[in-house]
């Protein structure tokens, strides 16, 4: 799979992203943990190097199933995530990028 270089730190990636929010939130059917593991391992097998993922899908949830899919391969991926949000009840009610939300943030991951 064709690469790019983000920036000028010369962190590189695969030229096709895998956008994470899809697997069990959001967008209609939600996969499995389960099946999510499946596809996501299967799409850094055909050479996906860079997952996008964000602490409000699934509040949490989804950052968990990439974590646990991609593991093993911490050394061959990039893993970018958003975050900056406040959620209340498990819903995300507005945003905040206040220095003490972001070292929480931070914290809990």
């Amino acid at each position: 799979m064709k690469t790019r270089v983000l920036g000028k730190a010369g962190l590189e990636v695969s030229a096709i992203s895998f956008g994470c929010m899809g697997l069990n939130f959001s967008y209609g059917h939600a996969l499995s943990p389960e099946e999510s593991i499946t596809l996501l391992r299967q799409a850094m097998e055909l050479g996906a190097t860079f997952f996008d993922t964000a602490e409000v899908c699934g509040l949490f949830t989804n950052e968990e199933i990439v974590g646990e899919a991609l593991k093993l391969a911490r050394d061959r991926v990039v893993i970018a995530t958003k975050f900056g949000f406040n959620t209340v009840d498990g819903k995300m009610v507005g945003t905040n990028s206040r220095p003490e939300q972001i070292k929480a943030v931070a914290k809990r991951r």
